[in-house]
Parts: structure tokens; C-alpha cells; sequence
């Protein structure tokens, strides 16, 4: 028998559990192990439905289970405040008898909560799951004092080919058209796509609530109107090469004067939200990582449009912002690459694995074809390189370079 001392909000009870494999499998392994399981992510991406996951695989085990759950967006939870709260909290919930699950939901709202949870980590009795919406979660001092003892899992938004299975549909132009339109935000499953007020009205929601719950109150900003702003020429700017400089620049030329290190902050308080993500530029001969002059896009294209709106001519922004962040779902490290004069969109590394990636609306003429293909031509290694685009007729390659539609492309790396 499984005791279970807190309930999960009504929303996981009555709503279908969909289960996302990327996930499980990564985490799986770590079951049982002497490790702190930590899922990261932006707010909505489904990190409580995964610790709803785990817990069905637990409960489907013969084994007698205690499962010790706290939600800190829920208000019974409210009294759990700092670590003492929360180590007090476990010990009276814990059964001496079998092992314990523990699963503490948003735990950077519990003060110095690594402190419980390196003592707690240290008994064999507990098996210790945590979700966070912030970056900065397992950072600094925090990453020291629990050196050794977690692993990190970043849950994204759905990927194309989850996209596909939340809503029933087959992979087409227009099941496409509408992942690209609304982006990955799990819940939308349960709205019409056809209605676009009820869709972008829901996504604005949540919008607000990552601005204001994990920018605006946790790092206690009082310029709303410049984080307005900020996050709006980030969506214009998708995709762009950027400095702080030039972002402060452009913005004391709309009349809004702040200094270069306001900017910087605000940048990195969006970053910490899993909210934008930055995208360093690395130099492929030098095998280095240039400090300055940064891409950034964004988590979710739903999220972006609600900023901005959706924009046919912003088709190849949001077709970079769309291979970024398949390549993170599959586990990429991605960077700009960049060769003397050459840029090359993407350079994904994972392990042993490097893969060139140029990505082009359409290749309307040679002039396009020439710098698209050339470019990856120039890089005389033998690791992969593909041109992605939206022609209809995309396929084959020049001289060893893949040319992919970019369903081909998702197929390949969002499921």
C-alpha cells in the first residue's frame, strides 16, 4: 500500500496524464540512487505532470511505498517556509517501515531548502525528487554545498512530435503550421486551436505570471515598463546578434534611459526563468566561446507571439527559434558558430557529436543557395552538416551537405 500525505492540485486528478518518454528515460536510471532528482524548467512546461509520472511508476511497483508530496503553489503548503519547516514537515510524514518518495513541487520558494535536503539525502530511507522554475536553482554557492549529490534534468515545453501526440494529429503543413502559430504550452490540449482569443488570452496568462512571479517579484524590479520593453525588442530581435550595449543603445534612442548594467541584470533575470535563453557565439577553428555578442530565443514560440503577435515575414526568426529549441530538447549544447567572416546558425555538440546547421525560410535564389550551402562547404571536417528550410522539395545534398525540410528535420530530433 501506498500512503500518499498530500493530495495533487484538482487539475493532475481529473486531466489525463500523457506521458513524456524523453523525460522518464532520463530520469529513470536515477531511481533509488543516493542523488537528488531535479527537474528545471520555465512555469507550464509540465514539470508537475512529470512528478505526477513518477509517482504512477512507483505506485504501479509491488513494493510498499510512503510518498511524501508538497506543493508550494498550494496553500496548505504555505506553512513550509524555510528548511527547518521542511525538514520537520518530512520527518513527521515519514514511515520508518518502507521507503520514502519525497517530491517538493517549486522548491525555491522554500528558504535555504538545500540545507533539509543534503541531510535528508544522506539516509537511504529517502528517494528525493524537486521541480524549480529558476535557474539559478543549482547555482553558486548552492551547486557547491550540494556538489555530488543531484542530477539536473531541464524539462522544455513540447517538443514538435509530443505537440503531435497532446493533439491527436498527424504531422502535416498544417499541424506544423499550427505548432509553429502556438507554440508547445502542454495545457493547450485542452483549448480549440481554432480560436485563436481563447488560445493567446490563456498564453498571456501565463506570460504574466512568469514575468511577474519569477522576474518582477523574486528579484524585486521596479521598472516594469523597461522589462516591457526589454522582452518586446527581444522578440523583435529573435535571432539577432546582440550585445548589451547595442540593446542599451537602441533603447535610449526610444527615449528609455538605463544604464548598461540594468539591462544586463534584467537579461539575466529572463535567462534564470528559463523565459529567453542565450545563445553564445563559438568559434569553430578556435574551438572557443566568444564572451560578447549573444543570440537569445525564446522557450516557447506561443509565448513570443503573444508579445508580439504572429508575423509571416518574422518566418525566419521563428524558423531559427523553432531548430533551437529542438536541439536543446534532444540534449544539444548549441551555439552560433562563427569562422573569421562565417556564420553558421547553429553548432550542436552532445558528447562525441557535432552537427552544422544552417536554417533558410526558402532558398528563392542561387545568390541564397551559394551562401546557405557554401558556408557549411567552407568547414573542411567530417562532422554533419544540413541546410534546413521550408521548401517544398527539400532533400537530397551538395556535395555532402543535407538539405531537410524542416518536418524532415523535426521528425529527426522532436520525438
Amino acid at each position: 500500500m501506498i500512503k500518499i500525505y498530500a493530495i495533487f492540485i484538482e487539475r493532475l486528478v481529473i486531466m489525463k496524464i500523457i506521458k513524456r518518454e524523453n523525460y522518464l528515460r532520463q530520469v529513470k536510471p536515477h531511481f533509488g540512487k543516493n542523488v537528488i532528482k531535479v527537474l528545471t524548467g520555465q512555469r507550464r512546461v509540465g514539470k508537475s505532470y512529470l512528478l505526477k509520472q513518477i509517482m504512477e511508476i512507483f505506485e504501479a511497483s509491488d513494493q510498499k511505498i510512503n510518498i511524501i508530496y508538497i506543493d508550494k503553489e498550494k496553500l496548505e503548503f504555505d506553512a513550509i517556509r524555510d528548511y527547518r519547516d521542511l525538514y520537520a514537515y518530512i520527518i513527521e510524514k515519514t514511515d520508518k517501515n518502507c521507503p520514502n518518495i519525497v517530491m517538493i513541487d517549486e522548491v525555491q520558494e522554500i528558504e535555504s531548502f538545500e540545507k533539509a535536503l543534503r541531510d535528508l539525502n544522506e539516509n537511504p530511507a529517502y528517494d528525493i525528487f524537486c521541480t524549480g522554475s529558476n535557474a539559478n536553482l543549482l547555482s553558486g554557492e548552492l551547486s557547491t554545498f550540494l556538489a555530488g549529490r543531484y542530477v539536473q534534468i531541464q524539462v522544455h515545453s513540447l517538443s514538435y512530435g509530443e505537440f503531435l501526440v497532446f493533439h491527436h494529429l498527424e504531422s502535416a503543413v498544417d499541424s506544423l503550421g499550427k505548432y509553429i502559430k502556438y507554440g508547445g504550452m502542454p495545457y493547450l490540449m485542452h483549448l480549440n486551436l481554432e480560436e485563436d482569443e481563447i488560445v493567446f488570452d490563456y498564453l498571456k496568462n501565463i506570460y504574466n505570471s512568469i514575468i511577474l512571479k519569477d522576474v518582477v517579484a523574486r528579484h524585486n524590479i521596479r521598472n516594469v515598463n523597461f522589462l516591457d520593453r526589454l522582452v518586446l525588442f527581444l522578440a523583435d530581435n529573435t535571432g539577432s546578434v546582440l550585445s548589451v550595449k547595442n540593446i542599451s543603445d537602441f533603447l535610449k534612442s526610444q527615449k528609455v534611459r538605463i544604464s548598461v548594467n540594468t539591462v544586463m541584470n534584467y537579461l539575466d533575470f529572463l535567462i534564470h526563468a528559463f523565459f529567453v535563453h542565450k545563445v553564445s557565439r563559438y568559434d569553430i577553428a578556435g574551438k572557443k566561446i566568444f564572451e560578447i555578442n549573444e543570440k537569445y530565443y525564446f522557450e516557447d514560440l506561443g509565448l513570443r507571439h503573444t508579445i508580439i503577435g504572429f508575423r509571416q515575414n518574422d518566418m525566419g526568426k521563428i524558423l531559427e527559434n523553432l531548430i533551437y529549441t529542438q536541439l536543446k530538447f534532444k540534449g544539444y549544447d548549441v551555439y552560433v558558430g562563427k569562422q573569421r567572416d562565417m556564420e553558421i546558425n547553429f553548432v550542436a555538440k552532445k558528447q562525441d557529436k557535432t552537427i552544422y546547421i544552417q536554417a533558410v525560410y526558402l532558398l528563392k535564389d542561387k545568390k541564397t543557395i551559394d551562401r546557405e550551402f557554401g558556408n557549411l562547404l567552407k568547414l573542411k571536417d567530417n562532422f554533419r552538416k544540413i541546410v534546413v528550410s521550408t521548401d517544398e522539395f527539400a532533400q537530397g545534398n551538395v556535395k555532402g551537405v543535407e538539405h531537410l525540410h524542416i518536418m524532415t528535420f523535426l521528425k529527426e530530433f522532436g520525438y
